[in-house]
């Protein structure tokens, strides 16, 4: 039996312009991720704003320690079934593990990401090196979300998932990192476990919307991975998801709960903030 998973009554599409607007209006932005085309269709259908096909994968749908394993590949796959379920969320693809080691590989990968799985913006962690690679992606007119952070690919380096930007020095090298990365054409910035303040402090100062997730409430935006979000994840689940599938019946219910939290500033609370 054939499953048309694009509503009728979709919303308008969401654009890079509009998140930009929204930023401007004091209007909150709502992300999450997905990896097929049944939960992206809920998303959509929820008015989630911003659909991230993640490296989380990995983790949370492989049952891996880390998202390192996670190939191009698997990330086109998943983001061409996330694609099909989708009418007017924007659709955000996460490059893996070194296929943005240089501008060129980049552009190579995220040509897959944006023609062959139908994506609107492509990912990178970091910044030192990614700089010239977001200022690649934006000389082609790619659009570009930057992570900084905790940036999971980096997790060896970090010595495990651990709060960054606590020390002076860190921070005041976080910020700098921020403004970098929108200098270079980044359209967006991730900002993963981050004091509140620090997070606060960089959504102030920058012209792009900033999306937290583990960084506070003051984030233009906020974004969880689905499963953490459902209560549905194996193990011990991060301190800055919460699950609110419990108290709501359904999968839609409990979406759309996160978004009118995530729009009224009530999600994340303190609790789940650093």
């Amino acid at each position: 039996m054939y499953t048309n998973f694009k509503s009728p009554h979709a919303r308008s599409p969401v654009t890079v312009p509009h998140l930009h607007e929204l930023k401007a209006k004091g209007e909150k932005i709502v992300a999450l991720t997905a990896y097929d085309a049944s939960f992206a269709a809920q998303c959509d259908e929820s008015g989630v704003d911003v659909v991230l096909v993640g490296d989380s994968l990995g983790m949370v749908v492989q049952g891996r320690a880390s998202t390192l394993p996670v190939t191009l590949d698997e990330i086109v796959y998943h983001t061409s079934a996330v694609a099909r379920g989708l009418a007017a969320s924007l659709l955000v693809a996460d490059l893996p593990f070194m296929t943005y080691r240089d501008a060129d590989t980049a552009l190579r990968s995220a040509t897959r990401l944006l023609a062959e799985a139908g994506a609107a913006m492509v990912k990178v962690e970091g910044a030192g090196y990614v700089l010239d690679v977001i200022r690649a992606f934006d000389q082609h007119d790619i659009p570009v979300c930057a992570h900084l952070g905790l940036t999971p690919q980096s997790v060896h380096k970090f010595g495990g998932y651990r709060v960054q930007g606590k020390s002076k020095s860190a921070a005041e090298r976080l910020l700098a990192d921020a403004h970098a990365v929108q200098d270079a054409g980044a359209d967006l910035v991730v900002l993963e476990c981050l004091p509140a303040a620090l997070a606060a402090r960089i959504t102030e100062e920058l012209r792009i919307p900033t999306i937290g997730i583990g960084a506070g409430v003051d984030c233009d935006g906020q974004v969880l991975v689905l499963y953490d979000m459902l209560g549905i994840t194996h193990g011990r689940r991060p301190r800055f998801s919460k699950d609110f599938l419990s108290g709501n019946d359904s999968v839609a219910a409990a979406i759309k709960a996160y978004a009118q939290a995530v729009r009224a500033g009530e999600f994340p609370s303190d609790a789940h903030a650093f």
